[in-house]
């Protein structure tokens, strides 16, 4: 393709490259150039990859996309913001694959992962449809399994698996669409034909700084869309709703004036129950994921669902038969009369929510072994111990993902929201220790839930990931028990 087809839809100026050269390739990584290739110099949070273009020449690049123009002549291209240009460059680059179908975009500080699975089989069971799918838990296509380290991939590895998803028959993409994305243009470019906010609680301050800011990002997905369904019941949802462009969508589970609304609204331990009410139809609708939560991820699921032109009846019938999502809520075999959940709530708001889902239900006590991850927002520590005194009747601090922090350090900033408690707390630094003494230590009908990790199967410690499957721990404590017997 040649160089000026890539960069056509993109602000530059030309200084030096050749418009018609050949270009066989996208970089963005020095490391990774090809000769021919374009390289994208962006800026990093540790490095800046004007330092790289260098390596890139030396490597074979054929031109080079810039914010700042090296001193001495060469294949220049020059635009104001390189991670936007790479983001239209590699859209360009893969033939604007994401074009070619069906965009529908979650986002929102909680609910995003279960909501795509839902959304994903929604759509396989009302229109046979093949799904792609983009979020933490991982990629897939269809059925097929891909691994992936972002929840929402750099722009360039994000239109390369949507020229795969496309290649392979995708109709549809469900994905879930961060604020760290939105910020550091990684989905610049692309036309959500809907998109749906879930809510929006404390998270990656380190990062916004401020929840306006944090919202703010958010808030952009609406201008890439057709059409947003927001959640009502959420308090930022008005300010969220407010000038965007797109048509707008409401659902509730609390509020009439909604276009979608949730009424008979029947909690228990096995899943939710509700009748979906939409401009004089009513469908009874169950999903097999308990709390309150789970309610509004139906809702937006079925606005969703009525926002592609739906039949509420098929919507809900679909929800029906669907299955829980790894590492939300997910049950892992025990031993005795006790239970254990693994849940990926690592937010006050999430931390508190699943906590109040399962209290109802918990015969004995509910006991709460989590932590705090290093290196980001550190307001939420001891709002999150606060929250876990209040909600479980024992709990366990232990660590999560402490990076480069020290992890005794992020326990004590999370001890110290639970001073004026009288909630019983066993403080072991090391994960998998805690996990086996909150098993050894539980009484007949006591759930323990084990927050914050959820699908995760590792450890991240200085700048390592250790493998670490939560799962697997607690399968490897349980057989050590029963030799031990």
């Amino acid at each position: 393709m040649k160089l000026k087809d890539i960069l056509k839809d993109l602000s530059c100026t030309w200084a030096g490259a050749d418009p018609e050269a050949e270009i066989g390739g996208v970089a963005y990584d020095s490391r990774q150039v090809k000769p021919g290739d374009l390289f994208v110099a962006i800026r990093g949070f540790e490095s800046d990859g004007h330092r790289f273009i260098p390596k890139a020449l030396e490597a074979g690049a054929a031109a080079v996309l810039c914010e700042t123009l090296p001193e001495e002549p060469g294949p220049w291209v020059q635009t104001p913001d390189g991670r936007l240009g790479l983001a239209l460059a590699s859209r360009d680059f893969f033939g604007d694959p994401a074009s070619e179908m069906v965009m529908i975009g979650f986002t929102g500080t909680n609910g995003k992962t279960t909501s795509t699975y839902l959304m994903k089989h929604l759509l396989e069971e009302v229109q046979g449809a093949k799904v792609g799918l983009i979020g933490t838990n991982g990629n897939m296509i269809g059925a097929e399994h891909l691994h992936s380290e972002r929840t929402t991939p750099e722009s360039y590895e994000l239109h390369k698996l949507f020229r795969q998803m496309a290649d392979e028959g995708c109709t549809h993409v469900v994905m879930e669409v961060s604020s760290h994305s939105l910020s550091l243009e990684r989905v610049a470019g692309i036309d959500f034909d809907v998109a749906v906010y879930t809510n929006l609680t404390q998270d990656h301050l380190d990062f916004h700084g401020s929840m306006e800011a944090y919202a703010a990002a958010k808030k952009k997905l609406f201008s890439m869309a057709r059409t947003g369904c927001f959640n009502l019941d959420d308090p930022w949802a008005e300010r969220m709703m407010e000038g965007v462009p797109c048509a707008v969508r409401t659902f509730s589970a609390e509020r009439n004036d909604a276009d979608l609304a949730a009424k008979d609204i029947r909690l228990s331990a096995s899943g939710v129950r509700f009748a979906a009410v939409s401009g004089g139809e009513l469908c009874l609708t169950k999903l097999g994921i308990p709390g309150l939560f789970s309610v509004h991820n139906a809702l937006g699921v079925l606005s969703a669902g009525l926002a592609l032109g739906l039949s509420l009846k098929d919507c809900a019938g679909a929800l029906a038969t669907a299955k829980g999502v790894k590492g939300r809520v997910e049950v892992v075999p025990t031993d005795g009369d006790y239970s254990i959940l693994i849940d990926y709530a690592h937010t006050p708001d999430a931390l508190e929510n699943v906590l109040k889902t399962l209290k109802p239900v918990t015969r004995g006590r509910l006991i709460a072994l989590f932590g705090c991850g290093g290196d980001r927002d550190r307001g939420k520590r001891p709002i999150m111990g606060q929250i876990a005194a209040k909600n479980a009747d024992f709990c366990v601090v232990t660590s999560d993902n402490p990076r480069t922090e020290d992890p005794e350090e992020i326990i004590r900033e999370i001890l110290a929201g639970m001073k004026n408690s009288r909630t019983p707390c066993k403080v072991i630094c090391d994960r998998p220790a805690a996990i086996a003494w909150a098993i050894d230590n539980a009484g007949p009908g006591d759930v323990i839930l084990l927050a914050g990790k959820g699908h995760e199967d590792y450890q991240v410690v200085g700048r390592e990931k250790r493998h670490m499957d939560e799962r697997e721990i607690v399968a490897a404590h349980l057989e050590k028990r029963k030799a031990a017997r």
